[in-house]
């Protein structure tokens, strides 16, 4: 086949199709689309059925980097800070000590087994050392299985969290590897800053991101997702070239929005979802031909060793000693110890040691892949299982009420008609700049004897008759507090 740019879109289009055809049948059966996508990236390429020859390090990496902020930035807007807030402390702990912990466990066990270096094997600690928040909640919904407390938002705000921890850690060893003459202490203010900026960063730029769309007038309500891409790069770029951590400076900043009212939240978070998930697909697509698996059969036996101490010893005492300081019931903690399922993340992070060109990378990152593999398959198909063992999951008749449901949005049964006057607070300003409370909602604006479906950036004018839907008489204080309206004077 001639190699033409129709050729190049046709098969393109072919493996996209395919990918989500099947992953749409494996979501059902609860099988991890991760493992889907590799798969039909693996057949497609040059050792596979589809022949195709891709052997470029650089683009996977590049690829990988604007995929994973697609896929931080989706799962920062869809974090809930009521959610996550009572297990914030538990979270950044798994996150950044969590992550710390397993690493060093990890390099310090491999350096025993293999001829490699410390610094080599911390470097492979390091790449594997983060969770895959995607291949976790695929097949927990696909088994719609609820679980118990606070448990599943701890799972996620880890999973969305630890990905900047290891990708600081990844680079850090991976210069120790490179310069053979640096001491392990001279990262540490690296890191340290890294994780700063990154976070100071990302706080600022989502202040800034808010006051941008907010204030912008744009008449086409499909460029507001535009604009926050744009916002989103910028965000990662900037903060990389002041020297922090690009990937926590998105993640931060995408919660700050996901909690915020802004105009077309709605259409913003559902463009992000659907490019998330497009994201995913390309990048374990590209993951799949970049690997050749008769390259992957010398490690089988070393990677099995590694993957069974990262699954059974480095995670459980990682997550025990992490969440030491908490009280929290031992099958809690063995529950988070097995969702430790490592995804895509760690592969595009083992493309660094290929670009920086040192001895071990091709073996740290044929390695690196075959792990990721056996956490899927032992760890993933195994959750549901392992969940009612422990006795974590909810039975079948309470998770219709279960907390992982109060994510859905709540009939609202009350009704409420809020007349505008002449000097009230709220003329002249835009919904979104009105903190409403999110208990309830302006479904219809009446205006000159005529209703108006009211959005983020719709201005309130004198004599406008709002009409309220909540859920809670109590909510409508929240309401007319709001719009600095006395309720006694309405009638």
């Amino acid at each position: 086949m001639n190699i033409t740019i129709e050729n190049i879109i046709l098969i393109g289009s072919v493996l996209l199709f395919v990918s989500i055809i099947a992953g749409k049948t494996t979501y059902k059966l609860g099988i991890p689309t991760l493992l889907l996508f590799l798969s039909i990236g693996m057949l497609a390429g040059s050792e596979g059925i589809g022949g195709i020859y891709f052997d470029n390090p650089e683009i996977a990496q590049f690829i990988g980097i604007v995929s994973l902020n697609f896929i931080l930035f989706s799962g920062g807007l869809d974090t809930s800070w009521p959610s996550v807030k009572p297990v914030l402390k538990e979270g950044v702990m798994l996150s950044t000590l969590g992550v710390f912990l397993t690493a060093i466990s990890l390099g310090v066990f491999v350096y025993y087994i293999t001829d490699f270096t410390i610094y080599e094997s911390l470097l492979l600690g390091s790449i594997v050392s983060s969770t895959d928040a995607a291949a976790v909640f695929s097949i927990l919904r696909g088994k719609n299985l609820s679980l118990k407390t606070n448990l599943r938002p701890t799972l996620e705000l880890e999973s969305g969290s630890n990905d900047p921890m290891a990708y600081v850690l990844t680079i850090s060893t991976l210069s120790l590897v490179v310069n053979q003459d640096k001491q392990l202490w001279t990262i540490i203010p690296v890191f340290l800053l890294q994780m700063l900026l990154g976070g100071v960063a990302g706080f600022l730029f989502g202040k800034l991101s808010k006051l941008v769309i907010n204030k912008i007038n744009i008449s086409f309500e499909g460029l507001y997702p535009v604009i926050v891409i744009a916002l989103m790069f910028i965000t990662f770029s900037v903060t990389g070239v002041l020297g922090g951590n690009g990937f926590l400076a998105i993640y931060i900043c995408a919660v700050y929005l996901g909690n915020q009212s802004l105009i077309h939240k709605n259409t913003i978070k559902q463009m992000f979802d659907g490019l998330a998930w497009l994201m995913q697909i390309v990048l374990f697509l590209t993951l799949g031909l970049l690997v050749f698996p008769s390259q992957i059969v010398p490690y089988i036996g070393i990677g099995l060793l590694v993957a069974g101490f990262l699954i059974f010893i480095a995670r459980p005492v990682a997550v025990m000693l992490a969440l030491l300081p908490f009280k929290m019931k031992m099958r809690r903690r063995l529950y988070i110890s097995w969702v430790g399922l490592r995804g895509a993340v760690p592969i595009v992070f083992a493309t660094y040691p290929l670009l920086a060109g040192i001895d071990k990378a091709h073996v740290i990152f044929n390695i690196v892949f075959f792990i990721s593999v056996t956490s899927v398959l032992i760890q993933g198909s195994s959750l549901p299982l392992v969940a009612k063992w422990l006795g974590v999951a909810l039975p079948e008749t309470a998770r219709e009420v279960s907390s992982d449901t109060m994510h859905q949005e709540h009939p609202k049964t009350i009704m409420e008609e809020i007349r505008i006057t002449q000097n009230c607070h709220a003329n002249g300003k835009k919904i979104v700049e009105l903190k409403f409370p999110e208990s309830a909602i302006i479904a219809m604006i009446e205006r000159n004897e005529r209703y108006i479906t009211p959005k983020g950036s719709t201005e309130i004018q004198p004599n406008d008759k709002l009409v309220v839907l909540t859920d809670k008489q109590e909510n409508l204080e929240a309401v007319y507090d709001s719009l600095q309206i006395n309720p006694d004077l309405q009638g």
